[in-house]
């Protein structure tokens, strides 16, 4: 049988008390277990398609790391929240061995999320995945950057920001939303181009299509850096760039019973009828 991958966070004592105890309970169906607790930003895990299932306890930070591990596997991931937030995650703590006894009996959703291929050419060439966002952003103090922007291969325009980020439906409520950009339901496939802090009169976001490739150039010498997915900082220099396209596969979650996104979005921000 296929061994069960657990990603805990590396500084959480409640998560590694869960870790134990989510192993004993696998390993009492007599199945192997494989723990991680640091996943390094930009790894697959090696022989990730020999996984049956990877179990994310923390916050949505470990989502990401979790994700990225089995990405390319098409590995399922359970988001066990241990955080603040949680969109990412399907159970609280106290759920988890009910969780657990419905994937053994297959009684769960897998809902597919689009992700993102990030590539950085010029200085620092590279090749990542980003369920949630990348983003090119000034990384010195009193200053904006110079990002031109095409979109599908024709140019759009050269913003004059503290960043330009291109997020998935999924990160829609992430960086995205605090730089004032549009709420994406996550089964949408798109992509979202939203300005921070712009010094200029065109101030909106756009919500692209898949196919609409999205490229960001730094166009001066200011201080400027690629983070992707909140996690892996690269320094960027003149003439390097940042494409952003779908990665070609999506990243895996599982579910029990459909999500309701709205809800989540009401309960998590604390909104109410008055």
């Amino acid at each position: 049988m296929a061994p069960i991958l657990l990603v805990v966070h590396p500084e959480r004592p409640a998560a590694w008390e869960l870790a134990s105890a989510a192993r004993k309970w696998w390993e009492n169906q007599g199945r192997e277990v494989i723990e991680v607790r640091r996943a390094e930003p930009g790894v697959a895990l090696a022989g990730s398609s020999g996984l049956e299932f990877a179990v994310s306890l923390g916050g949505d930070g470990t989502m990401l790391r979790t994700v990225e591990l089995v990405l390319a596997a098409g590995v399922p991931v359970l988001g066990v929240n241990l955080g603040r937030m949680g969109y990412l995650t399907a159970v609280e703590p106290s759920g988890l061995e009910g969780a657990f006894e419905k994937m053994l009996a297959g009684d769960y959703l897998v809902e597919e999320r689009m992700a993102l291929e990030v590539e950085l050419t010029g200085s620092a060439p590279g090749r990542f995945t980003a369920l949630n966002d990348a983003i090119v952003e000034r990384t010195g103090p009193g200053h904006t950057i110079h990002v031109a922007v095409e979109i599908a291969g024709r140019p759009f325009l050269t913003y004059i920001a503290d960043g330009i980020l291109v997020s998935t439906p999924t990160g829609s409520t992430a960086h995205n939303l605090s730089a004032r950009g549009p709420v994406v339901s996550p089964r949408l496939q798109a992509m979202v181009l939203t300005p921070v802090a712009p010094h200029m009169l065109f101030d909106r976001s756009l919500v692209l299509e898949p196919s609409e490739e999205v490229r960001l150039t730094v166009v001066d010498d200011r201080a400027a850096a690629a983070v992707i997915d909140g996690a892996r900082v690269i320094q960027l220099a003149l003439g390097d760039s940042v494409v952003c396209r779908p990665a070609p596969e999506p990243a895996r979650l599982i579910s029990f019973g459909v999500r309701d996104f709205h809800s989540a979005l009401r309960h998590r921000f604390g909104l109410t009828d008055l």
